[in-house]
Formats: C-alpha cells, sequence, structure tokens
C-alpha cells in the first residue's frame, strides 16, 4: 500500500502552497527539499536579529484580494514599499521613473516639462531608426524613454544582469518601460504589498504545519526517484530538463551570487533596495536587508545592519538557477520540455524551474490556488 498520495518535490512557494491545499483536503503529503532548509528561495537567515533575504530580496505584491488574504491568514504581512533607489557614478535618482526621477535628471519641475524632454529624446531615437523597427534592447529602449534615461539608468545595469551588451540582447525583453508623470517612488502598482511579519519563514512553517517533510534529499539521487513506491502523484518543481535527464538539450538559465557582511551601524545605506547602474561597480545593488521589515525607531534600535552585494553571473553546474534566458532557442527548447511533461501520467510540473517561467511570489500561489 502506498503511504503518500502526492510526493512533492521542493519546498519553495509553489511545493508549499500545493501541500498546504492538498493537506487541507485530507491528502497526505511528503514534501522533499535538496537544500538543508524548507523554503527555496524564499528562505531567510536570522543575522544580528535581522532576517536575510539569503537568495535575494523577496517582495509580497498583488492586486489579488484572494491571493492577499490568503498570505495573511498564514501570517500577518507588513507595510514595507519597494520605492528603490539608483546610484548612478554616486549621483542618486529614484525608480521607477517618475517625476523625482525627472527633476533629478533634467530640473523639470511639472508633468509637461518632463513630458516634453522625454518626447524630444524619443524623436532623436526614432529619426536615427529611419523607418525601421529597433533590432534590439538598445534601439527599443532609446524609442521608449530616450538617451539621457537609457545611458545613466538602463544601459550598464541591463549589460550587468544579463552579461551581454544591449545591442545584443533582444528588442522584446523591453517592450514597455513604464514612465510616471507624477511624485510617486512606489515600484509596483498592485494594490496590496509587504513583507511577511517575522520574515518568509514564517510563511513557509504556515504554509507545511503538521505536513511531512524532509531536507536534505535529493529527489535524484534518493529511493524516492521512484517515486511510485511511495506516492500516487508527483509533484515535480526542479529544473523540467533535469527531470528529462537533459535529452533535448540543457536550458539556459542566469543565476545570482552575494557577498553578505555586516556593518557595525544601525542603518548603512537608508533604503532595503539600491540599484548600482555603472560599470564602475561589478554588482548589480545592494540590499540592506533590516529596512524590509523594520522602520522608524525599530531600524536604531537594533544597532547593527547586513548588506548583501548582488551579482549576477552565467549558470553553471553546481549553482542555483534562478531566472530563464528568454531568448529564441531557450523559448523553443522549453516548449519542447512542456510538451513532454504534459505527456507525463499523474506528474504535475510547477513553478519557475518547473515550467522554466519567470513568476513573482503571488502568481506562483495563484496558480496552486487556481489548481484547487
Amino acid at each position: 500500500m502506498k503511504k503518500f498520495d502526492y510526493l512533492i518535490v521542493g519546498s519553495g512557494l509553489f511545493g508549499a502552497t500545493f501541500a498546504y491545499f492538498a493537506h487541507k483536503q485530507g491528502k497526505k503529503c511528503l514534501v522533499i527539499d535538496k537544500r538543508h532548509h524548507l523554503g527555496g528561495n524564499v528562505y531567510c537567515e536570522n543575522i544580528e536579529g535581522i532576517n536575510v533575504h539569503k537568495y535575494g530580496a523577496h517582495i509580497f505584491h498583488t492586486s489579488n484580494k484572494k491571493v492577499w488574504d490568503f498570505v495573511n491568514s498564514i501570517v500577518e504581512f507588513n507595510r514595507y514599499t519597494n520605492c528603490p533607489v539608483a546610484n548612478y557614478k554616486g549621483k542618486l535618482y529614484n525608480l521607477p521613473f517618475n517625476m523625482n526621477t525627472f527633476y533629478q535628471m533634467w530640473g523639470v519641475t511639472t508633468p509637461e516639462a518632463a513630458q516634453s524632454k522625454i518626447d524630444e529624446q524619443k524623436a532623436e531615437a526614432v529619426a536615427a531608426l529611419n523607418g525601421r523597427e529597433p533590432q534590439n534592447l538598445e534601439e527599443q529602449a532609446l524609442t521608449l524613454v530616450g538617451k539621457d534615461i537609457f545611458e545613466k539608468l538602463i544601459k550598464e545595469y541591463t549589460e550587468k544582469q544579463w552579461g551581454r551588451k544591449c545591442t545584443e540582447l533582444p528588442a522584446f525583453i523591453i517592450k514597455r518601460l513604464p514612465v510616471r508623470l507624477v511624485f510617486d517612488n512606489n515600484y509596483f502598482n498592485d494594490k496590496y504589498q509587504g513583507i511577511p511579519v517575522g520574515g518568509y519563514n514564517r510563511l513557509i512553517d504556515g504554509l507545511l504545519e503538521g505536513i511531512d517533510t524532509k531536507t536534505d534529499v535529493d529527489f535524484f539521487n534518493s529511493e524516492y526517484k521512484d517515486w511510485k513506491k511511495f506516492a500516487d502523484k508527483l509533484v515535480y518543481t526542479g529544473a523540467i530538463d533535469e527531470y528529462f535527464d537533459y535529452r533535448l538539450g540543457k536550458l539556459d538559465w542566469r543565476t545570482v551570487s552575494f557577498k553578505t557582511r555586516v556593518e557595525n551601524t544601525p542603518n548603512y545605506q537608508g533604503n532595503a533596495v539600491v540599484n548600482y547602474t555603472s560599470h564602475d561597480e561589478p554588482f548589480t545593488r545592494v540590499i540592506e536587508h533590516k529596512h524590509f521589515e523594520m522602520f522608524g525607531q525599530a531600524i536604531y534600535d537594533c544597532p547593527k545592519t547586513v548588506m548583501s552585494e548582488e551579482y549576477s553571473t552565467e549558470y553553471k553546474e553546481g549553482m542555483e538557477p534562478y531566472y530563464p534566458v528568454n531568448d529564441d532557442r531557450n523559448n523553443a527548447l522549453a516548449d519542447e520540455y512542456r510538451k513532454l511533461a504534459e505527456k507525463e501520467a499523474d506528474v504535475i510540473f510547477g513553478g519557475r524551474l518547473g515550467q522554466y517561467k519567470y513568476y513573482d511570489m503571488a502568481p506562483v500561489i495563484e496558480q496552486v490556488m487556481n489548481l484547487f
């Protein structure tokens, strides 16, 4: 007799949320994870009393009230609002592109003056194309926001992120660049955003409460590879090409690495996220983790702070895959793998790795809710 209804490979948001809803329906689940902890990339490590986002900044945002109410039923979320700052050669600019940015860039103080500056620079870029469509990311971005914003806030940052020149990246990556003619530094347009009070581990612990879990178990190098002995169905959230033993070839990924350090000061950069948009610094951004959960006096009540420099690199064997590479080769290959996945009986492929698609957190949870 089989012991479990579901064997769930991976305890990130897809796996943990799936386990939660299956458990609610009285199903028996076993969740395994190859890391030494649960939670996938949302896992936090407590350093100096600060919840450190070990695998990069995770900011929860959604306009779906059902999703927001659901996550808040597991753990209360705080009022954190994502307002990143860009540092270009020592000058600071607000993001996303809004009236503060345009004032910092050109000294304009009205929406009309900002729009006319943008239009003038866009017109130059369109004229340079001489009637043809933009062929690459650089040409596309120039026609959307013009040269000043492109050169200071997009070009070198994007090149660091992708490890390729903007002239070598496809135009579709940057089909739209939101430009706001209001003084609003809130990065997201969603109705709800925040961070779980006490960190993301509380969300994962809440989702997996009462469910069997095992860490340090690599699905492919364990008895569970023969999963039908243990469960009726498999929920797989690892890399889709690895599941099929790379039989059609390997998919490409971008990955990120972090240099994390403790600073002996309560407030180092004054903001959770600062993007470094020039090649002068090898990292793409610097995260100061305490600002996700500490506000006002609480910042100073905690005497130290934890900083993480984020470096974007090409994925190599043994690294954590983060972002799908959406070029023609990878998109076509991923489609072939997805066709194979559809034919797998009793297997559900989920999440970013299992579907080779970039997802924010809320849509992953929404996807699972829709399955149930």
